[in-house]
């Protein structure tokens, strides 16, 4: 039996992974490798796809996804810590959006209904590209992060009103006090529902699911509970994605939500990928390239509108300079639920063709530049801040980011400390040790009983799999001075000290296993020290036997040394590689010691002096040494030379050493 969007999905999704790694090779977002595949395979170009319909709905499946991760991610009490603004912001950006684009347009000679409804699309700002960015920098919770997610979630729920208000302003509703009414009578109905699911039945659930210890129900129920209430809100006339986002604030008051969120990921990005295609599909290629000079004077026209409007808001909240300029770099596109309403808009008249061919040609283009300008916003922000400005305008500033500064409660990031990855025998043992010593640690364990055990116990623990980098992430691993493995199922660790590597190069991992034959793999992958049980059975064996042939206690101890500092030394030796800290000796408080090699030439640092790379200004790091094939470069100053191949012996600390390491790898 022949289905249709198979090989739709075959074509589309084939396209793209050829797109993807052309792009990927020249640097360019993946996002945009989607959109072209749509444009490619879309009814303007080659028209590939025969089952555009149900492309559409595998799209609407990854927003309810990513509504729900987002609902996972913020909590309801992180909603309730910045319900301020939500509210003002949110408020202040729609509103602000809606009446300016209307007034602009009106004077275009556009309808004053249409002019309202074209604000309504251009106050809307994609969840879907800014939220994958934010998760990627691992920025959601920083404070541009924070008022970037408060907006678009006020812009998420502003969908609804505005759904509702389009036939009217197309003149096609009676009543419209009758249809809002109705609305918050369904509001709240559903909002009841949700409380006696979050507070009594959600958690039970979940904590019985996890004692099976089964992945696969995990999974299960954790998806269904998603679509159930995305079609609980739908069936009552709401949204898709605010039930999906709903599920997802439910899940977070759990235990589980960050578990929940590593399994629920490889949906999303999946599904969202058909998000993207399907929008580049809808392109009009004769009409975009007939009409590109004013195409591109309207998306400059609205982004410099959208980047204004939350200029001011974010100021207005009293945020610093620097909140302002990646808050409006982050938020100047238009979004994904423009795309939803305006064919709302089509079905009601209040969209000629060639409006919305302009509409569309600008979403895409805006959402295309996204993730170069929130990828270079840091840059380019730093550079704003500097500029000159008058003495009076930069003592406001400051007097606003001290206002703010003060308003805003402190949030606990974990940073130098240490991750305890298991929590059996071992991984009490070192918890007690860590809590003695004063050494901030977190746990991570997905064994239930232990984790119940830690949680009575008052641990600072996460629910979830340390193979999953969502987790790993979760606890700052790339933060972490010290990560100590502390589980006995060897595959596991080895995916683990992958998964370390890929986020870190500073921690230093230390890996507990219970035979010699497995530390030279683990070494081999990324481990610093590899603690075999067997071996240290033996060692302490036979220090027992010494002691029942009368051996001095000092000699038993200097044989236990000498032991050690001969064939253990070799077995758990710091492996030679950019993450190793070189001076071992060194102990300062989040800084590091590293070795990193200049793996490419076509980076901005080779082939330029210290000065001009901008090691030590962009990246605050110092430069002590370098090693050039067999020489030893130690005389350092600002002229000398770096060149493919150079070993770098730098000083700073490890997120700085972190980023710096990425760009030295391509």
């Amino acid at each position: 039996m022949e289905i249709p969007i198979l090989q739709d999905i075959v074509i589309i999704l084939g396209l793209s992974i050829f797109i993807i790694l052309l792009f990927q090779k020249i640097k360019v977002p993946s996002l945009l490798g989607f959109l072209l595949a749509g444009i490619i395979a879309g009814p303007y170009a080659f028209n590939l796809i025969s089952s555009q319909h149900e492309v559409e709905l595998l799209s609407e499946i990854g927003i309810i996804f990513l509504l729900f991760i987002i609902g996972i991610e913020l909590s309801l009490k992180g909603l309730a810590a910045i319900k301020k603004t939500i509210l003002l912001g949110g408020g202040m950006q729609v509103g602000g959006t809606i009446l300016v684009t209307a007034i602009v347009s009106y004077f275009l000679g556009i309808p004053l209904n249409s002019a309202v409804f074209i604000g309504f699309l251009f106050a809307l700002s994609s969840t879907a590209i800014v939220l994958k960015i934010l998760q990627e920098k691992g920025e959601v919770t920083s404070p541009h992060g924070r008022v970037a997610v408060a907006i678009l979630i006020f812009q998420d729920i502003i969908v609804v009103p505005m759904m509702l208000l389009t036939p009217l302003l197309a003149g096609k509703s009676d009543n419209i006090w009758e249809t809002v009414g109705i609305l918050l009578i369904k509001i709240i109905g559903v909002g009841i529902v949700i409380f006696l699911l979050a507070i009594y039945i959600v958690p039970r659930i979940f904590k019985m699911v996890v004692k099976t210890k089964n992945r696969e129900l995990f999974i299960l129920t954790t998806i269904v509970f998603c679509f159930a209430i995305a079609w609980l809100t739908s069936s009552v006339g709401l949204s898709l994605a605010l039930g999906a986002f709903f599920a997802g604030l439910i899940i977070s008051e759990s235990d589980y939500s960050h578990q929940a969120t590593a399994n629920v990921l490889p949906f999303r990005e999946i599904f969202i990928s058909f998000f993207f295609i399907s929008v580049g599909s809808l392109l009009n290629l004769n009409f975009f390239f007939n009409n590109i000079l004013y195409i591109l004077l309207l998306v400059v026209g609205v982004i410099l509108l959208k980047m204004i409007i939350i200029g001011i808001t974010v100021l207005s909240l009293k945020y610093p300079a620097r909140t302002v300029f990646m808050t409006v770099f982050a938020l100047f596109q238009v979004g994904e639920f423009s795309l939803l309403l305006s064919t709302v808009g089509v079905q009601n008249d209040l969209l000629p063709e060639n409006v919305y061919q302009y509409f569309l040609a600008i979403s895409i283009i805006t959402m295309g530049l996204t993730p170069f300008l929130m990828n270079f916003a840091p840059k380019i922000t730093y550079f704003l801040v500097k500029l000159p400005i008058p003495a009076n305008v930069r003592k406001r500033l400051d007097n606003v980011k001290r206002v703010n500064q003060n308003q805003q409660t402190p949030t606990e990031e974990l940073t130098d400390h240490l991750v305890i990855i298991g929590y059996g025998i071992n991984g009490k043992n070192i918890s007690k040790a860590a809590k003695s010593a004063d050494i901030p640690y977190t746990i991570i364990d997905l064994e239930p009983d232990s984790f119940h055990a830690a949680k009575d116990a008052g641990e600072p623990i996460v629910f979830g799999d340390a193979t999953n980098p969502v987790i790993l992430k979760h606890v700052h691993v790339q933060e972490a001075r010290v990560v100590v493995i502390a589980i006995s199922d060897p595959d596991a660790t080895k995916k683990i000290i992958n998964g370390i590597r890929e986020l870190s190069q500073t921690a230093c991992v230390i890996v507990r296993t219970r035979y010699v034959k497995e530390i030279e793999e683990n070494i081999r992958l990324g481990a610093d020290e590899v603690i075999p049980e067997e071996f240290e059975t033996s060692i302490e064996i036979f220090s027992r036997v010494l002691r029942k042939y009368l051996i001095p206690h000092n000699e038993i101890q200097d044989f236990i040394n000498q032991v050690r500092s001969s064939d253990y030394e070799m077995l758990t030796s710091i492996k030679e590689g950019p993450h190793t800290p070189a001076y071992q000796h060194l102990n300062i408080p989040n800084k590091e010691i590293v070795t990193l090699k200049v793996e490419q030439g076509t980076n901005s640092i080779v082939n330029k002096t210290i000065q001009e790379s901008g090691i030590g200004k962009n990246f605050g790091v110092t430069i002590l040494a370098i090693r050039r094939g067999t020489t030893y470069l130690t005389e350092i100053n600002p002229e000398t030379l770096i060149k493919q191949g150079d070993f770098l012996y730098l000083f700073g600390a490890p997120s700085n050493i972190n980023n710096l390491s990425e760009i030295l790898s391509y």
